[in-house]
């Protein structure tokens, strides 16, 4: 694209490309200045010419300019970049349904339910935590919700391989960071808001105004799908100017779930909508997951399509890998891996397990903390895992260059009268929790679920992924089946 095709009187350069690293522009790029909490982007304004960048777009005033280079002032270079970032891919985001999903708990399950349940009737990709995914094409991403400039890229690949509707998951940190700012929604779905980010976000009401932004800034003609049963709904739906309408279990609701049945393998409920009653039968288990199904039934009924169609194509959905994921290798006891990394996430997960454990079979759990990210969750996590569990594994989970056993005392510093254990290598946690479960037993292994990597002292480094280590151990351990397909870290 020619850079006066960009900017009005701007001269006929070709740009080949954009960036807001110094360290991957490519020659013919522009290079767009922005400012991090570390890094301030007009420091490395001379690397990117190096690089070969052609147009540099600043805030601050530059000193020395090159004869050679393009340099283009603006008010806001965040704001810009998001302009040009949806110009430059050809607005994709116009071209497709969008879905927008945001909230505590529960982004990723949602948005995966949908781009899985909708590619039933059109092909659907997704963004978000778990991957990048549309077709037979999968990879691997950065941040739940990536700059900018990967979001249109991205979804401009999606549009040149005939995707017709993504999933995109909305994180706080992506809205406060103005990283979706360009990008065209059309259903908006918030899951719930509780406790997490206050190490970024410092206050609570930080954290729900930036969760906000996505429904206040909501086109007209969009559609706000939210939770009746959050303590938010309310102020939410005076947010915004889109057309708003509701789910939940507890309260009255456009799309309500009754006579929920739950079990180890599977949910059913009645669909409550418009005076009219649906069985809706699924694999998914757990209430929170009646939720995040109901959340995703709304938005895409919504969207256009028929709910008997819709109510027929969750009811046998993909395993959401890390997600709530069942592992069976034939073991007498339940195991089970969740992405839960929230106090409310540890919570529902446990109560879950709750339900389906009997009174005379013990909970185990296996799970740590971040380190480096909100410390004041670490106690209760101790707390709320000290009341529904009868042992407690604490472990490594991202520790960065904090101490995890330090980080273990913190948490344990919440538990009371329940048996727990410091294990530092988390493979040797999941071993050691497997092998202490007895026959009706239910272990828990959560916070990293289907995550291969783990953030230590110097960076990011391979691990096995908890669904993995849980499965190996099982069959190495407690069935005594040597696996040569996966090799213990």
């Amino acid at each position: 694209m020619l850079l006066s095709n960009i900017f009005d009187h701007a001269p006929e350069i070709e740009i080949t490309g954009l960036s807001i690293d110094s360290r991957t522009v490519q020659p013919g790029n522009m290079y767009f200045c922005m400012e991090g909490f570390v890094h301030d982007g007009h420091e490395f304004i001379d690397a990117a010419i190096k690089k070969g960048a052609v147009c540099i777009i600043h805030e601050k005033d530059i000193p020395d300019m090159q004869d050679d280079v393009v340099y283009i002032k603006v008010e806001n270079v965040n704001k810009t970049l998001n302009i040009i970032a949806s110009k430059y891919y050809d607005h994709p985001s116009r071209k497709m349904l969008v879905f927008g999903i945001t909230g505590t708990n529960g982004k990723s399950s949602v948005a995966t339910i949908i781009k899985d349940a909708y590619s039933h009737h059109e092909l659907c990709g997704y963004i978000g935590t778990i991957s990048i995914s549309y077709g037979n094409v999968t990879k691997e991403p950065k941040l739940t919700t990536p700059d900018a400039i990967s979001i249109h890229e991205t979804m401009h690949e999606m549009v040149s391989h005939g995707v017709k509707a993504v999933a995109l998951e909305v994180s706080s940190h992506g809205l406060e960071l103005g990283r979706v700012q360009s990008v065209d929604f059309d259903i908006a779905v918030f899951t719930n808001l509780t406790y997490d980010h206050l190490d970024f976000h410092v206050t609570f009401e930080n954290y729900f105004e930036a969760k906000k932004r996505l429904f206040a800034n909501l086109k007209e003609d969009g559609i706000a799908v939210l939770n009746s049963d959050d303590a938010y709904y309310e102020r939410l739906k005076e947010a915004t100017q889109a057309h708003c309408v509701s789910y939940g279990i507890q309260n009255a609701a456009d799309y309500q779930a009754d006579q929920i049945r739950i079990g180890t393998t599977g949910s059913s409920f009645l669909l409550l909508h418009e005076g009219r009653e649906y069985e809706v039968q699924t694999n998914l288990v757990a209430l929170y997951n009646i939720y995040n199904l109901l959340a995703a039934i709304a938005a895409m009924a919504e969207a256009g399509l028929p709910l008997e169609d819709v109510i027929s194509y969750v009811s046998d959905l993909p395993q959401i890998e890390g997600r709530m994921e069942r592992i069976d290798e034939g073991q007498p006891f339940n195991v089970i891996v969740d992405f839960a990394h929230t106090p409310d996430g540890l919570e529902k997960v446990f109560e879950y397990a709750k339900n389906i454990t009997q009174q005379d079979r013990s909970i185990i759990s296996v799970f740590g903390s971040a380190g480096k990210r909100d410390t004041k969750k670490r106690r209760i996590f101790g707390e709320i895992a000290s009341r529904y569990c009868d042992n407690i594994f604490l472990t490594e989970d991202d520790p960065r260059d904090e101490s995890p056993r330090d980080i273990a005392n913190e948490i344990r510093s919440g538990i009371t009268n329940t048996n727990s254990i410091f294990i530092e290598n988390r493979y040797d946690a999941i071993r050691q929790a497997i092998e202490t479960a007895n026959v009706g037993d239910t272990v828990l292994i959560l916070g990293k679920g289907d995550e291969v990597f783990m953030y230590r002292e110097n960076g990011r480094e391979p691990w096995l992924g908890d669904h993995r280590a849980a499965r190996h151990c099982i069959r190495k351990y407690y069935l005594g089946i040597e696996d040569d397909k996966v090799k213990k870290p």
